[in-house]
């Protein structure tokens, strides 16, 4: 989330691992920590404990929501619009709720924000246990999901940041993510089961129970060992103010850029599995759990390696999104259902990977007074694109099949990827070498000014 007291004494970065920026000298977390290192901080512990349970319905809701709406319309395009609604408040009031949530506490916030959602899941748990729900319903359900995410999204990432302060972030955000999606391996799983044997409305309700977890794990914390960070007071222009800030760094206006591109078309999941299940391997409600808890399993593994990892670089994020692109191009070919649900382990772990990158790279160079709105106009960008993506990609789904959809978010993954890779490049006055290591090809970014060290020919 930012730098933050303590973070000082950050190493430089190296100019062969990524592009320099102007003004970030924590990119990088004084040392590696250990993966599970963050859960020695009580109130982390209780966040994270409440977060296992939530995000497990969660992923139960998104699978039960999706293949509700597919089943009661028939159509991909539905399915695009049901993600389209969710993340539509997103891209039309995330900066608003950044600001809100740099000027207001974080915990009372997450109370209000976390059961309101939990009432939602449990009247479209009723209406569809009683058999009255159509797809408006879900709609309206979904956008009222979407408007509590407006200030609850900033207000979680911001508030990690307080429960284990500078030293532990880039652990806590790596962890987070793995708790995510470690949840997706159990969700998507049970869901499967529900929705083929007693039916959908039953993973709504478990949706909407699941927020008792959260909210007890809120109130429980100790207030007095939270990490006080000053809340930005109310004022005129503070929305231009957070916007000049990040277009103003090129460490933070680009890859929120590149996540724009791969989230607006390669992230829609729920339109491209659902299709591949239900239209091209005729597999059904099992099938798409299965794509989405394999696609978990990488997903994991790639949050647990972040959380690990001591180093938050640029081109780290450039490469495992052209690699992300690349293999969605290639699932998009795939023949058999056995091969295209393989490829999901390695998709979600480079996913995941520039997630994760872009997420702690971004925080850890913002100042505190900052966050909210640096990472509300994060999430804007990276889930708020969906209303434009989702419904594009769901009628080229409809339209030209799934594997063209899939391709299509895979070409323009990779592409955003390479063209801004050499934006970064040129900002930093970097420039491609390509070359031979020990026998092996190496393909790298170096300064420009090792060619004027270089003997002339």
């Amino acid at each position: 989330m930012s730098t933050g007291p303590g973070a000082a004494s950050a190493p430089a970065p190296d100019p062969h691992d990524s592009p320099p920026t102007s003004d970030a000298p924590a990119a990088r977390p004084a040392r590696k920590s250990s993966m599970f290192s963050s859960l020695k901080v009580r109130n982390y512990r209780l966040f994270f404990m409440g977060q296992v349970v939530s995000n497990i319905g969660t992923w139960m809701q998104r699978i039960a929501q999706d293949w509700l709406v597919l089943s009661l319309t028939g159509s991909s395009a539905a399915v695009g619009i049901t993600t389209a609604l969710q993340f539509l408040p997103m891209l039309l009031f995330g900066l608003y709720g950044g600001v809100l949530v740099d000027r207001l506490r974080k915990r009372p916030t997450l109370l209000v924000t976390q059961s309101s959602m939990g009432v939602t899941a449990i009247a479209l748990a009723v209406l569809t246990l009683t058999g009255q729900v159509q797809v408006w319903h879900v709609y309206v359900a979904a956008f009222a999901v979407g408007l509590a995410t407006v200030v609850d999204n900033p207000a979680r990432q911001s508030f990690v940041s307080e429960l284990v302060g500078p030293g532990q972030l880039q652990n806590a955000v790596g962890l987070n993510s793995a708790n995510f999606q470690s949840a997706r391996l159990v969700g998507p799983a049970v869901a499967g089961l529900l929705i083929t044997g007693v039916g959908t409305g039953w993973a709504f309700l478990f949706n909407g129970l699941s927020f008792v977890a959260p909210l007890a794990g809120l109130l429980l914390m100790r207030a007095r060992e939270l990490h006080v960070v000053e809340r930005a007071p109310r004022g005129k222009g503070q929305l231009r103010e957070g916007v000049r800030y990040v277009t103003g760094r090129p460490e933070l206006i680009w890859p929120i850029v590149l996540v724009g591109f791969v989230g607006t078309f390669a992230f829609n999941f729920p339109v491209y599995l659902s299709a591949f299940a239900d239209d091209v391997f005729h597999a059904g409600a099992g099938a798409y759990s299965m794509f989405n808890t394999l696609m978990a399993v990488g997903s994991v593994v790639g949050a647990l390696l972040a959380a690990r990892r001591g180093t938050s670089r640029l081109r780290l994020l450039i490469a495992a999104a052209l690699v992300f692109g690349a293999l969605e191009i290639v699932a998009a070919t795939t023949p058999t259902l056995w091969m295209f649900a393989l490829l999901m382990v390695p998709l979600g772990l480079f996913g995941m990977t520039v997630n994760v990158t872009t997420n702690t790279s971004i925080q850890m160079s913002t100042d505190p007074a900052m966050r909210g709105r640096v990472m509300a106009l994060y999430m804007m960008v990276f889930l708020g694109g969906s209303p434009v993506g989702a419904p594009i990609v769901g009628w080229i789904t409809d339209t030209y099949g799934a594997r063209v959809g899939l391709a299509t978010g895979g070409a323009v993954a990779a592409v955003a990827a390479a063209v801004i890779g050499l934006i970064l490049a040129r900002v930093g006055n970097l420039r491609l070498s390509v070359g031979w290591h020990r026998g092996h090809p190496r393909v790298r970014f170096v300064p420009r000014e090792h060619e004027a060290l270089a003997p002339a020919a």
